[in-house]
């Protein structure tokens, strides 16, 4: 979470745009392979989607904690723009939970960079069908 604060205030000094911090919306937990090159966590990733890692989380954990911080948001927003600072697992959670992607698949998929994602968050007063767009 500290790399991901870092980014935000460098990236908003000498703005008055507030910085948020929530623990939900984090990298997987790898344990061991902490730090690791991401070569070698992606040889063993299809195999922690439910299972977590050996002293760490799941990819399903980290779906679930996304998925609660989404809710949570939800009942908070005000319609405006949100810029979330993250990692590849939290961006395939929001791809699960508002793109309606599949885990099982993201995870065995090469890694894939953009300088960012888009998604969006239906109202809570206002369901309907969320969505994501790369720009």
């Amino acid at each position: 979470m500290h790399h991901a604060v870092d980014t935000a205030r460098i990236a908003f000094a000498g703005t008055e745009l507030p910085i948020h911090r929530d623990r939900r919306p984090r990298e997987c937990n790898y344990r061991r392979l902490n730090g690791c090159p991401q070569a070698v966590v992606a040889l063993r990733r299809g195999r922690h989607i439910d299972e977590p890692f050996p002293g760490g989380q799941s990819y399903r954990e980290v779906l679930a904690a996304t998925e609660d911080f989404l809710t949570d948001l939800a009942t908070r927003w005000d319609g405006n723009r949100i810029l979330l600072i993250a990692r590849s697992a939290n961006r395939w959670a929001l791809d699960c939970l508002l793109a309606d992607a599949r885990l099982e698949d993201l995870v065995q998929a090469p890694a894939h960079w953009q300088p960012g994602w888009e998604y969006t968050l239906p109202p809570p007063d206002h369901p309907g069908e969320p969505s994501r767009s790369e720009h």
